[in-house]
């Protein structure tokens, strides 16, 4: 199996192909979809790291990721969407928000 993120991060494999998602309605959808225990094992696994991951992320020039820092940024932006739930909402939902949607017209590169 060919390897999703950079080597200094394979103990977070298992999580890539759920989170390395590229879009933030993508990542919305995801944690909505997802369940409390699925999410806070992701985060408990990925917060104690992120700073690391922030700091080789920032190793790069924005516009020129290699493709396995991409989905290492990607994983980073969903561990923010995924944050919310764990720390704010303890549930994969916004409280009080009705039928909440997340669409954007345009994504933010990268």
């Amino acid at each position: 199996m060919t390897a999703l993120l950079p080597a200094e991060f394979a103990g977070l494999e298992r999580f890539a192909g759920d989170w390395c998602l590229a879009t933030e309605t993508e990542r919305y959808a995801r944690r909505q979809a997802s369940s409390m225990p699925e999410m806070q094992e992701f985060y408990d696994a990925f917060f104690p790291r992120l700073e690391e991951a922030i700091a080789h992320c920032d190793a790069y020039p924005l516009d020129g990721l290699p493709d396995d820092v991409e989905r290492l940024l990607h994983l980073i932006y969903s561990l923010v969407m995924v944050s919310m739930s764990i720390e704010i909402f303890h549930q994969p939902r916004p409280v009080d928000s009705a039928d909440a949607e997340l669409s954007r017209i345009e994504e933010p590169a990268p």
